[in-house]
């Protein structure tokens, strides 16, 4: 058998979520968050590493210009119905691979752990909802969720795009066009997909990653002329994307921004995966925006500061917003995650908030 058929059989049969092959290592797999070795493999060399790259590649030679000129390639892969999402670069002029491995079958949103109130902000005819995280927090999963979601249970026609695809989704009650960005495929830059589905009369745009301010701005106007746009962006925390968003713009245009996103944004989520110290399984750790009065004064004011905004989630509960110390406590209270790995993730002067928000929990659970 080819020695990458063999590697990704045997990932597939451990339930690994990625692949990394390197030069002089054994192919190494991350399951649970954890590296493991395939020790009945021999190290890689780079003869080896070649093949695999001509196995991922197939001659394309748009593809192998891509990775010659700019020395990475964002590519995908099927293997016996299995989906791949492969980048490939270089460490000391060899080739070096990371290949997630996409599940052919989506869990239920239910089974993600992401709050209902995110659902219910997806079925509003317009607005703006951001899904964001760290890489390898689930934001792919939790997009493609709500998708199959909206697919399952609204009359919609939705347009996504995406680099690379990785869920391939059928049209079940909505129709579903899915345009995979990137040279010579269907779209070549995010900013284009977005400008371009004005025309394409769909009634929601899925935005794969909002990188920079054109593609920021082309959502806007998409939001504006009375879509919903749900995007993504590589940020921490809900409050650290208000930032992020200003920031794309110059100082003297931030005031018209901070306007525009305080009306027209609805809903961030900001997800976490941690691995718990007691079950080893991952978990989702959510915070959630929702965009009422309170939050979208704090957007407008002049100085914007990310500490009010982390306040007014904590305190705004009643309308479905939902603090990060209050997902970290609670997930300790239910016996999910150690106390050492909640405190890990919150700053130190919130230690006291974080105590007593557990007390609190563990009150109503005692009632």
């Amino acid at each position: 058998m080819i020695l990458i058929e063999s590697i990704i059989k045997e990932a597939i049969k451990k339930d690994a979520s990625d692949i990394h092959l390197i030069n002089g290592l054994k192919p190494v797999l991350r399951i649970a968050r954890s590296l493991v070795e395939l020790k009945d493999f021999e190290p890689l060399d780079e003869s080896s590493l070649y093949d695999i790259y001509d196995y991922i590649v197939k001659g394309n030679v748009g593809k192998n210009e891509e990775y010659i000129n700019k020395r990475r390639l964002d590519t995908s892969l099927e293997f016996e119905n299995v989906r791949l999402r492969i980048n490939c670069s270089y460490s000391n002029d060899s080739p070096v691979f990371t290949m997630r491995i996409v599940k052919d079958v989506l869990p239920s949103f239910e089974t993600l752990g992401v709050p209902e109130i995110v659902r219910t902000m997806t079925h509003q005819p317009q607005g703006l909802i951001l899904v964001t995280g760290k890489t390898n927090s689930g934001k792919t999963t939790t997009l493609n969720s709500l998708i199959d979601d909206i697919n399952q249970n609204l009359n919609k026609k939705i347009l996504t795009l995406e680099n690379p695809m990785e869920y391939r989704h059928k049209s079940k009650k909505s129709i579903i066009i899915q345009k995979e960005v990137g040279s010579g495929k269907d779209v070549d830059t995010f900013i284009d997909g977005v400008k371009n589905s004005l025309r394409e009369d769909c009634d929601i745009l899925v935005i794969g990653e909002i990188r920079d301010k054109e593609t920021m701005e082309a959502a806007i106007d998409m939001v504006e002329s009375g879509h919903l746009v749900i995007g993504t962006l590589h940020t921490r925390s809900c409050a650290e994307t208000i930032d992020r968003i200003i920031n794309f713009y110059e100082v003297r245009d931030q005031t018209s921004i901070k306007n525009l996103i305080s009306t027209l944004l609805k809903l961030v989520v900001s997800q976490r995966l941690l691995k718990s110290q007691m079950t080893g399984e991952l978990i989702l750790v959510p915070e959630v925006m929702v965009v009422d009065n309170i939050i979208a004064a704090c957007i407008r004011k002049d100085k914007f500061n990310i500490s009010e905004i982390e306040d007014a989630i904590q305190g705004n509960s009643d309308k479905g917003s939902i603090g990060l110390i209050n997902s970290l406590a609670n997930l300790y209270v239910e016996g999910k995650l150690s106390l050492e790995q909640i405190k890990a993730q919150v700053e130190e002067k919130n230690y006291e908030t974080l105590n007593r928000t557990i007390m609190q929990l563990n009150l109503k659970r005692k009632r």
